[in-house]
């Protein structure tokens, strides 16, 4: 049992990349695995996702601030600044176990039961990350969208129209294939008795909710893009069939000089 005597625990959850290099820490002194649990700082620990996410348990600032200098090297793609969330736990077997306004409430805490809460605040600190992501997306792309309504024109950014299709098909791809936030933790396949647990808690972060909103954003924002720069590639090849027939016209009148004009002299 972690944390023996105490009742409250700090957690932190920081998103620090695209992807974090697991195998580094073969060697480690491993708790648990999937996830990767390993130990931190003087009594605490630590669960390590692939997908760029490390939650903390349990340590102070100098602490937590050694462990993230020490992971940095094994961050592929790290971010400038690390999306972050934190959480009080309290083990308190009189209450209902589940998440409230004073933070988490736990029987006790145990591998299995830090394990389902780093699942969960992992997965919500990654939607955080792109829910600020796609909000940004939306407000560049809200001004294509107002000018198409004014003017009927899509305006001459296929670039950056082709970035935004980019940007919403790359959120989809990494929140599918690498986070899975729609499915379940693998623990509760051995360990069933932490169901109803990870579905409050789930329920409380609102996970499946916040993927679903995201998700429809996204394809929004990927539709919106895709229509503009429909229009922009039409528009385009309207003004190239006109370039066509100037030339052709251009040529047709230079034929005629030639049998007319110079014909007569």
């Amino acid at each position: 049992m972690l944390f023996a005597g105490l009742e409250r625990v700090k957690a932190r959850a920081l998103f620090m990349g695209e992807r974090l290099e697991l195998r580094s820490f073969e060697q480690a002194q491993r708790l648990a695995i999937s996830p990767l649990m390993v130990t931190a700082g003087a009594s605490g620990c630590a669960a390590l996702f692939r997908y760029g996410v490390v939650v903390l348990f349990g340590l102070n600032a100098v602490e937590e601030t050694s462990l993230v200098e020490a992971l940095r090297p094994f961050v592929i793609d790290p971010y400038d600044q690390a999306e972050s969330e934190d959480v009080t736990l309290t083990a308190d077997r009189d209450k209902a176990e589940g998440a409230g306004d004073d933070g988490i409430v736990l029987r006790d805490f145990s591998l299995e039961h830090l394990q389902l809460v780093a699942e969960v605040l992992a997965k919500s600190v990654v939607l955080d990350y792109y829910e600020a992501a796609v909000a940004k997306s939306f407000r560049r792309i809200e001004p294509l969208a107002q000018a198409l309504q004014r003017t009927g024109r899509p305006g001459s950014k296929g670039r950056e129209l082709l970035r935004h299709i980019g940007d919403a098909l790359l959120i989809q791809g990494r929140m599918v294939g690498r986070v899975e936030i729609s499915d379940k933790p693998d623990l509760l396949w051995n360990k069933p008795e932490f169901e109803r647990l990870y579905a409050r808690l789930e329920d409380e972060y609102e996970l499946s909710e916040r993927h679903l909103a995201l998700e429809r954003k996204l394809e929004l924002i990927s539709r919106t893009a895709e229509t503009l720069l429909s229009m922009l590639q039409n528009k385009r090849s309207l003004r190239v069939e006109w370039y066509i027939t100037i030339l052709i016209v251009f040529e047709i009148i230079l034929t005629l000089y030639e049998l007319f004009w110079r014909g007569g002299h």
